[in-house]
């Protein structure tokens, strides 16, 4: 994993964890690797890896069974989405829209973009 953003390790981590959950390729109730294994795939420190977890846990994404590991919540997907798309309209959507208006786009010239979406 190559860390690059502005958002701390940890948080990049999460991140990446979160994506895996709305793909599919993590399901409700399924174990997330062990701390170790994390670290190991991540290359970080193990310290870094409960951060990510703790973060998780807190946001109701995943859930701990002491001894077990961390699991997959069942509202997992949808906290994700939520929480994404209220960050969207936030964060980026008025980033976007100043740049639109910077740069003069027209309707026009944003068509082709917006044929993409469904």
């Amino acid at each position: 994993m190559e860390f690059k953003s502005k958002k701390g390790i940890f948080q990049q981590i999460a991140d990446s964890i979160c994506e895996k959950i709305i793909a599919g390729e993590l399901l409700t109730g399924e174990k997330l690797p062990s701390v170790r294994e994390q670290a190991a795939l991540t290359g970080v420190n193990q310290n870094t890896i409960m951060r990510t977890y703790a973060e998780l846990q807190r946001d109701k994404i995943v859930v701990n069974k002491r001894g077990i590991g961390y699991f997959v919540t069942e509202k997992a997907a949808g906290k994700i989405l939520s929480k994404r798309k209220n960050d969207f309209f936030k964060e980026s959507l008025p980033e976007f829209i100043k740049q639109v208006e910077i740069l003069h786009l027209t309707k026009d010239d944003l068509k082709d973009l917006l044929k993409v979406l469904k």
